[in-house]
């Protein structure tokens, strides 16, 4: 009995030191809103294997994940052209949570950056995962090491719809953290967090998963993310603002997951982190670092999430059925041309199971299909008037393809975030226009929308050229690799030229 005490006693003070450090916060009711080939990373024995886990946790302190997950934990700066000196880890912080009393900078100097956040070293040649919204706006972005060598960083590309961000420094010889596999992770699994949060260098927090599969409504919010997967894994180590993108590690010192939000009223912790689980940041880094963007495959329906009770009732009420709140995700339509389409699942079907994971609410779909890429195939497990079937669906990108793209394949649109109808003549003449657009499908946080263009602007000149539809910007834009200047109108007939350089 003394041994076991003495074994306990380390997390004993754990849990006292980090209680003491939120004592007086207030008290926060959660919000739960509503087959690949193996590619990872740097494992020491194998690299196409996944690094082990440990389960066990209670006989040990945290000393040797600290000593392998903090050199390998860095300070990203991101330096903006924005004249409010907000940086974008705490501006997604307060969007979701609120920091009233907060006063908004109206100048910063150029040489502090706008926001900090971490990041984590996945390979020894400079490679580091980190949060979108610690990368966002970036026009320079500086990595500082914890043996405070510092280097301009390139940004890799980036995922709004998981939060995931690549960069890369130029050095060899680097401490790196491998991926475990998140999938095996446990509630009541002992963690640690690292990151640097509140300026603060090197911190680490310890605790346990408090969850998984957790959906908190945040990514979506903002408006970036168009298809936003989110199934977090939920902790209470603690995390404030700074810990974005650090690591959350199990006691191995192995990559569970990359820390991206709390909840909270204060803006400061209050016991719920949450964290992008490793299976999936590693997925979204592994199509960034080889194909030049994410590769997601599509089921291809719309669906009605039934353990949402809200949902549910708001779907009778529209449609006067008779649904009845439960596990599952229930088919509200099915998308033409898809592998559903194709392998003959219809409205009214309620998916149970992907392969071999229980299906009970939406962030657990999103999780299993947002994990693959266009060609996998999934074993879908359904009940079709209470019987139970299962089907074998190949999985589509949007447009119906089951191949890999990479930047080269996407069109002009793609890249630049709109498409473009024509305006009548009798619309030109009315207006006096001699040439225009109309912007349409305009993708938040795509270049039309950073430079102000909503749907609906007419769009009169593209690199000083007149355009007149799709085709002619497809012209001007097809295969350029410069600075693009666009000149446009907005709704109360205000001409604005503004420009961005264009993706390659």
């Amino acid at each position: 009995m003394k041994n076991e005490l003495k074994k306990l006693l380390p997390y004993a003070m754990v849990g006292v030191i980090s209680g003491a450090t939120v004592f007086g916060g207030i008290k926060f009711s959660e919000r739960n809103n509503a087959n690949t080939q193996d590619y990872s990373y740097f494992t020491k024995a194998n690299d196409t294997k996944f690094a082990g886990m440990n389960m066990s946790g209670l006989g040990e302190d945290f000393t040797k994940a600290a000593k392998m997950t903090v050199p390998a934990v860095v300070t990203i700066k991101n330096y903006s052209n924005r004249s409010a000196g907000r940086s974008s880890e705490q501006d997604i912080f307060e969007y979701f949570f609120g920091q009233p009393g907060r006063q908004r900078q109206q100048q910063k100097p150029d040489n502090m950056p706008s926001g900090m956040g971490s990041g984590v070293i996945i390979s020894p040649d400079g490679y580091i995962i980190s949060n979108n919204h610690v990368v966002a706006g970036a026009s320079k972005l500086e990595v500082v090491l914890n043996n405070r060598k510092s280097y301009i960083a390139t940004l890799v590309g980036t995922d709004p719809n998981t939060d995931i961000s690549l960069l890369k420094i130029e050095e060899k010889g680097l401490p790196y953290l491998n991926f475990a596999n998140s999938d095996l992770v446990e509630v009541g699994q002992w963690v640690l967090a690292v990151g640097n949060p509140l300026g603060l260098n090197s911190t680490a927090t310890a605790g346990i998963i408090s969850a998984k599969g957790r959906g908190i409504g945040i990514l979506g919010s903002k408006g970036e993310a168009t298809n936003p997967i989110e199934s977090f894994l939920q902790t209470d180590a603690a995390i404030n603002m700074g810990n974005s993108g650090g690591a959350l590690v199990n006691t191995n010192g192995d990559l569970i997951g990359i820390n991206s939000a709390i909840a909270s009223p204060t803006g400061y912790y209050s016991g719920y982190g949450f964290a992008v689980p490793s299976n999936l940041a590693r997925k979204i880094v592994e199509d960034i670092k080889k194909f030049g963007l994410v590769q997601r495959g599509f089921l291809g329906v719309g669906t009605l999430d039934l353990s949402d009770d809200q949902q549910v009732a708001l779907y009778n009420r529209e449609f006067k059925t008779n649904l009845k709140p439960g596990n599952g995700m229930y088919i509200r339509e099915v998308t033409a041309n898809s592998g559903s389409e194709d392998a003959g699942l219809r409205k009214g079907d309620i998916i149970t199971k992907i392969d071999s994971t229980p299906i009970t609410d939406f962030a657990d779909l999103s999780l299993a299909i947002g994990s693959k890429r266009p060609g996998d195939a999934v074993n879908v497990t359904f009940l079709r008037n209470g019987a139970e079937k299962t089907v074998r669906v190949v999985l589509k990108d949007q447009k119906g393809g089951i191949s890999a793209r990479t930047r080269a394949d996407l069109t002009v649109s793609e890249k630049i975030g709109g498409e473009f109808q024509p305006l009548s003549e009798n619309f030109k003449t009315r207006y006096g226009l001699n040439s225009g657009v109309l912007a349409r499908n305009v993708i938040d946080g795509g270049e039309l929308s950073k430079i102000g263009i909503v749907d609906n602007y007419i769009i009169m000149e593209i690199n000083g050229k007149p355009v007149n539809s799709q085709k002619d910007v497809e012209k001007i834009l097809n295969g350029f690799n410069g600075n693009v200047q666009i000149k446009y109108v907005d709704e109360y007939g205000r001409i604005y030229t503004q420009g961005f350089r264009m993706p390659n």
